[in-house]
């Protein structure tokens, strides 16, 4: 059956999924999703197979899965989600701090990872910013986790790639980094959401990045995200 979107007085609601095979931290956030009023909860699971078949049948906006679940393991349940629905939109929930998961998720696509310790603070900004296309990284683990062997960069340097870039395009790449969506950018910097995409796209184009995974590299070694605001 087709999902109808719930309307709010801002608009349609964002539909989320949760899966975890634990019954309290599930029961935390599906409070904390119900406490948000522009978010929408269209499902649960508690185990593998059933988080992704469920999330397959009703296609959230933002899916968030447990990394540790029974029967099927979130980055297996990932991989198995993405490749049924490329564009699907994922974050990932998880106690471990080893960057060896983050990365192996980014290469996937997964668009956010939260430490559970951090998920009272950090689920709802982390749904909205992987709803909106962006990055979101626990704080606690991103520097760590990506930034292992990255050269700092430096912006005065004319050999480094980054002086080919205008101060337009420097600001959009910094915003976007962070999990801005182009329509914050547009408010943020007072541009059309068009250019906003021309100039990100102009900078990925002039550094050769290709993905999100190369950017959030580059955001790391500038310190971008050291100073970001959610």
């Amino acid at each position: 059956m087709d999902q109808v979107l719930t309307k709010h007085p801002l608009g349609p609601r964002l539909r989320v999924f949760l899966a975890d095979d634990h019954p309290i931290v599930l029961s935390g956030m599906k409070m904390l999703v119900a406490e948000a009023p522009e978010l929408e909860l269209v499902g649960e699971a508690n185990d593998g197979p059933k988080a992704l078949r469920r999330a397959i049948e009703l296609r959230p906006d933002v899916a968030v899965f447990d990394l540790s679940m029974p029967g099927m393991n979130g980055i297996d349940v990932t991989e198995k989600y993405l490749d049924a629905i490329p564009k699907a939109r994922v974050l990932v929930l998880s106690v471990h701090e080893d960057g060896a998961y983050l990365r192996r998720l980014l290469k996937l696509g997964v668009g956010g990872y939260i430490l559970k310790r951090s998920a009272t603070d950090e689920l709802i900004r982390g749904i909205h910013a992987v709803a909106s296309g962006g990055l979101y990284l626990d704080p606690a683990i991103a520097g760590r986790a990506i930034g292992r062997g990255v050269q700092k960069v430096s912006i005065d340097s004319e050999t480094s790639p980054i002086s080919e870039l205008s101060t337009r395009e420097l600001e959009v790449l910094r915003l976007a980094s962070v999990g801005h969506s182009n329509k914050v950018i547009s408010a943020k910097l007072q541009v059309g959401s068009k250019s906003v995409e021309t100039y990100k796209a102009r900078a990925m184009d002039k550094l050769g990045f290709t993905n999100r995974v190369e950017l959030i590299r580059f955001a790391l070694s500038m310190g971008w995200l050291e100073s970001a605001e959610p």
